[in-house]
């Protein structure tokens, strides 16, 4: 029997772009959906925007239809929120047969100890950005976001994109990447040599030493002109990115 497990982020599924969640159903015809696969980990900035469980698009409900299919069949579905989708909850994972995760987690991936999570708490250059992600993390943030009107989430997170792509384009790729200082540190916290993440959207395989080990960092890509994903078997890791034809 062929062991393997998948990992995805930051497809920014949106209604605005039919050309991602078509890349990403065919994904799941051709690899996941009646294939001897053990899991499937989606590691955040799975939507462009989440405004709440209450406000579920027919792009979502589709999503959440082929997710659930991969669930009931056996093939466990787990979630890890990202910047976009943080107050995604349990009634959409319910709705998409999802089990939704610390975001950081530990896993034993075939007899190797990984954390898994999304990225953006390592970029601990962008101050900015640590500054609102520790506000809208805490407890009391999202629940009064989710006590607003659905219109006014809808402008708050309208106002929100755009904001975040004007900060972006005024900073320096190097402060929107990670910090090898907090890399390190989430190594050591969780006493692991092996790392998946999203976020940045630069895929690839980075290797550090530390006290005589080597540890293996893979950085997941976007979707926004591939199709990007990790498979892991008990012999190798292996990223993929297939472009849209």
């Amino acid at each position: 029997m062929t062991q393997k497990t998948y990992f995805i982020a930051d497809l920014h599924l949106t209604e605005n772009r039919p050309d991602i969640s078509a890349a990403f159903f065919k994904f799941l015809e051709s690899n996941i959906l009646n294939q001897d696969v053990d899991a499937l980990y989606i590691l955040g900035d799975f939507f462009e925007v989440w405004v709440g469980d209450d406000y579920v698009t027919e792009l979502a409900r589709s999503v959440a239809t082929k997710l659930k299919a991969i669930s009931d069949s056996g093939i466990p579905v787990y979630f890890i929120h990202g910047n976009r989708d943080f107050i995604l909850r349990e009634h959409y994972a319910n709705l998409a047969g999802m089990t939704l995760l610390d975001e950081q987690t530990v896993i034993d991936l075939y007899g190797t100890p990984t954390v898994i999570l999304h990225g953006d708490e390592m970029c601990t250059q962008d101050i900015e950005y640590q500054k609102f992600r520790k506000k809208s993390r805490g407890w009391w943030w999202p629940k009064l976001m989710l006590a607003m009107p659905l219109w006014y989430r809808k402008k708050i997170a309208r106002n929100a994109r755009e904001k975040s792509k004007l900060s972006q384009a005024d900073k320096p790729i190097e402060i929107l990447d990670v910090v090898d200082d907090a890399v390190l540190s989430t190594f050591k916290r969780h006493k692991v040599v092996n790392m998946i993440h999203g976020h940045t959207h630069r895929p690839n395989i980075h290797t550090y030493s530390l006290n005589g080990q080597t540890l293996t960092r893979t950085v997941l890509g976007d979707w926004y002109e591939q199709g990007s994903y990790l498979i892991v078997t008990p012999q190798e890791q292996r990223l993929i990115n297939t472009p849209f034809k």
